[in-house]
């Protein structure tokens, strides 16, 4: 039985089909209950389409794809990034789905599995936060029986990368962050502060794709991803469940900026002692990475499919 139960909620984005190529490699630690899409790198189309091209690269067509929510909660037009290609995934040669999308919505596929493994289930956003807040609105009942959030957004400590004070996945959807980050869950945040210094070099991806059929088409992903030496950003959050000790980091209490348009996004991390002065702290926040055990393990794992 694997460690970990987990949905992993995303917006595929070269970085997380890496992720879910990580966690599908992993199954001593890691059963992916199912994948949730929502928009943002892409549209919802794309990337519920994407999710199904990794599975199926995968050959693993047995893991369900829930579509979900296809815009911000409070915003009626959608912003994307062109890091990723064209369509998401580095515009590389893909083979197409071999499985359909489930009919479920995935803001009810979060609430039915919620209710059916309580206290089993650790929620993993690697895209906006949307389709986890829904569920919380429309059920508050499903707060308690949620394990764990591991989640890759934010940028407590250093600058953002969509505007000096915002990582993306936050500042998509700020208003998701808030209700998810605010309601009590037992929470880990991989946000800029540790991703950026989670970085693959040109050498690294020169072993990795000579490995099989599978890991070639995935490195030629990652040689699209906007620059030359791309960031493992979601991995971050896949690797964390299956070796903790690769990570270390602080506690603190986050807040998100939604009603400041000029800070739209920000993540604001009071640590303790130095500026909160009860213990009502509510995250911890990763600031460091070993990066050449994790490329190991990530090299090791990758080679498994």
């Amino acid at each position: 039985m694997a460690q970990h139960k987990i949905i992993l909620d995303c917006d595929p984005g070269i970085d997380d089909a890496v992720a879910i190529l990580l966690a599908l490699a992993s199954p001593e630690e890691i059963e992916l209950v199912g994948i949730t899409t929502v928009s943002g790198n892409v549209s919802l189309e794309r990337t519920s389409y994407n999710a199904r091209r990794i599975c199926t690269l995968a050959g693993r067509e047995d893991i369900p794809v829930y579509a979900g929510c296809a815009r911000p909660m409070l915003e009626a037009e959608c912003i994307h990034t062109t890091v990723h290609g064209n369509d998401g995934l580095g515009n590389v040669k893909l083979p197409q789905p071999a499985f359909s999308l489930e009919p479920q919505h995935a803001v009810d596929f979060i609430i039915h599995t919620l209710h059916a493994e309580p206290g089993q289930i650790t929620l993993c956003p690697i895209g906006p936060m949307t389709n986890i807040a829904l569920a919380i609105i429309k059920d508050p009942t499903i707060v308690p029986k949620i394990k764990r959030l591991v989640f890759m957004g934010g940028a407590a400590f250093c600058p953002g990368n969509v505007s000096p004070t915002a990582e993306f996945n936050i500042y998509v959807d700020p208003w998701a962050a808030h209700v998810v980050l605010s309601a009590g869950i037992p929470q880990v945040m991989f946000g800029l502060d540790v991703t950026l210094q989670a970085k693959i070099n040109a050498p690294y991806l020169d072993a990795l794709e000579q490995v099989n059929p599978l890991l070639k088409t995935a490195t030629a992903m990652l040689r699209n991803y906007g620059v030359s030496d791309p960031c493992l950003h979601d991995p971050c959050v896949i690797a964390w469940l299956i070796d903790p000790s690769l990570f270390t980091g602080i506690t603190g209490k986050i807040s998100v900026s939604y009603q400041d348009d000029q800070h739209r996004g920000q993540t604001l991390v009071a640590v303790k002692p130095r500026h909160l002065d009860d213990d009502s702290t509510n995250i911890d926040v990763m600031t460091e990475v070993d990066n050449p055990r994790l490329l190991e393990m990530l090299a090791e794992r990758l080679s498994r499919l």
